[in-house]
């Protein structure tokens, strides 16, 4: 390759591991999978061998990957006025770095000579299971638990210490063990203060039951369990993170009062102490000792109650480790082997097609049972009808089975080796399974759909329970309920629930006086619902809990909303024309805007509680995002912003007016400022605008601006 090209290459390979980084470390949304990321580095980190140069200072090959800087988190997660809460950040004492990854056994291999080469000596490894969730750094002092940061950038990482308090099997205070003599020095069998550092990861039963409720909410479901793991650890909410089942397993400890001579002996010690440790680990002490352990687990971690995705290799003396150090991505005296994908191959019986809340149809296959990744898998999703081309599927088929980004599995591939002669291409229905509407095929998403909204039973049922689920109006009834109460012609819409009397309600199989008042009560309990929940409970195709807020914010009231032209609607954060589009369609039709009347009169709301207090129009039409920290706190500093007409936004775009930014103000948001012209100002520079400062000349304001961009 020549040198142009491989300067291009370089950059292209830059943006595609950087883009690959925050989708996985930020958005908890990877789009490619382990594998396609570490071969995207491993060929970046030859590129930059063989032309030195060309290695930018900030190459993703030389840093960790980094979880500091958030979307909007999910449910739970939203401050005062809207605005987005942030985790306090802590440097780490000592650096959190990654481990080096290979799928090949020689390069395990190569690593022991390379260990034996730096040391002069022989060693043993620790092999210990490679647990898939987020890396967490445990500081106990004198005993009870003081602070949990996240890896961040693997020198500050966010404080998450309330949400860990929320994981069962971590303990807030360490447990004596029952044959310690206690020496004068110190009482205590632990140093005062040390670091212990592990994983906290999800279940497969918790992920599974997480993803259920997802998908029934027609919420897009987590993309594995790191990634669900990952996202519940940044929840403000820590009551909801309790709910969500994770767990932690702990494998390297730190600190200047330690005395271990192995790494065994510390895991084993640490554990006496009751900090969570896996038992899975052995101590190897030859690469056919490394390969037996691997292989061993490369299948039985399919029984495994929770993911794993790989082997860690680690020198087990611990002296050794000083001796190889470190690189500035990763220590020298550890290795990762990675599995590859965990693929089930099994017998395609026949397919249903599902009728979603939203109208969605799509195709999901019955299988043969199969055990994959801990669970016996008996249906697969096949997304849409392109799908199902694509694949070539026919009824019969031997079918490659993965466990992807739903609780339903996912067909990967075809074994067409297998296909019996006579095998039938299954037919994608042209009219609704439930209702018989003619089917219309969304391009864009690649989907059917029943456009019968108001008549489709099953999208009527599907509204139903999204409007009473407790994400949205919270009131206290299950899927068995709406079904009587449908069935029995006594609810057709949600505006039908407000006009339930308890006669009618005693109508229902098993239902008595108490609950009958019980669901009554819970129904008035919902008036008191605020706009943004009633919103998003409507149940409009593509308005999630997020856009239901960004909406409510933005236009106050339902009527705004209504009456909102396209352009208007486009203006607002996070709206694109897909969702503007969808909210047009909604409030033509002369049904729901019935509902909404009758919503109205039984008393639920549909504006926005505070008015908001305004001080000056100094900022009217500008859209600000802030970044780092200030003098006040971001919150007040967002308030600030509306207070003066301007609007908030969590993302650089080219409608954006000005990039705030702070101290530690991220660096992708200024890179991105300025490659779409976006004026970057300083605190002082926005006191100036807003009139908390008196003025001084433009040209003193450009220079304190200059001066405090300086420090980026």
């Amino acid at each position: 390759m020549e040198k142009t090209q491989a300067y291009k290459r370089i950059q292209e390979l830059t943006e595609l591991i950087n883009d690959a980084n925050k989708r996985y470390y930020v958005d908890n949304a990877p789009t490619i999978s382990d594998y396609e990321f570490d071969m995207l580095m491993k060929e970046l980190e030859s590129l930059e061998k063989d032309y030195p140069d060309l290695k930018s200072a900030d190459s993703p090959t030389g840093k960790v990957g980094s979880d500091l800087f958030n979307p909007v988190p999910e449910s739970g997660s939203i401050g005062v006025n809207g605005a987005k809460r942030e985790f306090e950040q802590y440097p780490h004492r000592y650096p959190m770095l990654s481990l080096a990854n290979t799928y090949d056994i020689s390069e395990i291999q190569a690593f022991a000579d390379r260990v034996a080469k730096g040391i002069g000596n022989v060693c043993t490894f620790s092999c210990e299971l490679k647990f898939d969730g987020t890396a967490i750094c445990l500081t106990y002092r004198n005993g009870r638990l003081y602070r949990a940061l996240t890896r961040g950038d693997g020198t500050v990482g966010d404080d998450v210490t309330e949400n860990v308090k929320r994981i069962s099997n971590i303990p807030q205070v360490l447990k004596m063990p029952a044959d310690f003599t206690p020496p004068r020095s110190n009482p205590y069998p632990w140093p005062k203060e040390f670091e212990i550092r592990g994983e906290i990861y999800m279940p497969w039963e918790a992920f599974d039951r997480l993803n259920e409720v997802r998908i029934k909410e027609e919420e897009t479901p987590f993309a594995n369990p790191r990634n669900a793991a990952s996202g519940s650890l940044k929840l403000i909410d820590s009551s909801a993170v309790a709910e969500r089942g994770l767990e932690c397993t702990l494998y390297h400890v730190l600190g200047e009062d330690l005395n271990f001579q192995t790494h065994a002996q510390a895991l084993d010690t640490v554990a006496s102490w009751g900090l969570p440790v896996s038992d899975k680990r052995n101590i190897c002490t030859s690469i056919d000792d490394i390969r037996d352990f691997i292989t061993y687990w490369d299948t039985e971690r399919k029984n495994l109650p929770f993911a794993t995705d790989g082997i860690v290799i680690k020198v087990n003396e611990i002296p050794y480790h000083t001796e190889l150090g470190y690189t500035s991505k990763v220590p020298r005296w550890a290795v990762a082997y990675k599995f590859k994908a965990e693929q089930a191959l099994t017998r395609l019986v026949s397919i249903d097609y599902q009728v979603g809340r939203t109208g969605a149809v799509t195709p999901v296959a019955n299988l043969e049972p199969v055990q994959l990744s801990g669970t016996v898998v008996k249906r697969a999703s096949l997304h849409n009808s392109d799908q199902m081309h694509l694949l070539d599927i026919h009824i019969g088929d031997y079918v490659y089975v993965e466990k992807g980004g739903e609780i339903i599995p996912k067909i990967t591939g075809v074994d067409p080796g297998r296909r019996c002669p006579d095998a039938a291409r299954p037919h994608f229905p042209e009219f609704c399974p439930d209702c018989g509407t003619p089917l219309v095929k969304d391009e864009e998403e690649a989907r059917s759909f029943c456009p019968n909204q108001s008549g489709c039973p099953t999208q009527i049922k599907g509204k139903l329970v999204h409007f009473l689920s407790r994400k949205a109006m919270n009131v206290i009834a299950g899927d068995s309920t709406v079904e009587q109460l449908f069935n029995k012609g006594l609810v057709w819409n949600v505006a039908d629930f407000y006009e339930l009397k308890k006669e009618h309600l005693l109508m229902l199989d098993g239902w008595k006086e108490r609950s009958a008042e019980r669901f009554l009560n819970s129904l008035q309990d919902s008036l008191e619902t605020p706009f943004e929940k009633v919103l998003y409970a409507l149940g409009i195709r593509h308005i999630g809990e997020t856009t239901a807020k960004s909406l409510a914010r933005h236009f106050g009231n339902i009527d705004s909303l209504a009456s909102a032209s396209r352009e208007e609607l486009l203006a607002t954060d996070d709206i694109g024309e897909v969702i503007a589009d969808s909210i047009k369609e909604w409030f033509s039709d002369e049904v729901n805007i019935e509902i909404i009347t009758r919503l109205k009169s039984s008393g639920l709301r549909f504006a926005t509680d505070a008015v908001k207090e305004k001080l000056s129009d100094s900022l009217e039409g500008k859209t600000i995002v802030i970044s780092g920290n200030f003098s006040i706190p971001r919150d007040h500093m967002k308030k600030l912003i509306e207070t003066h007409g301007g609007k908030n936004s969590s993302s650089i775009s080219g409608k954006t007016s000005y990039l705030l930014a702070g101290e530690k103000a991220g660096p992708e948001k200024l890179r991105k400022a300025e490659s779409l012209g976006v004026q970057v100002i300083d605190e002082v520079r926005f006191m100036h605008i807003i009139g908390q400062i008196p003025d001084k000349s433009d040209e003193t304001n450009d220079y304190i601006h200059n001066e405090q961009l300086t420090l980026f």
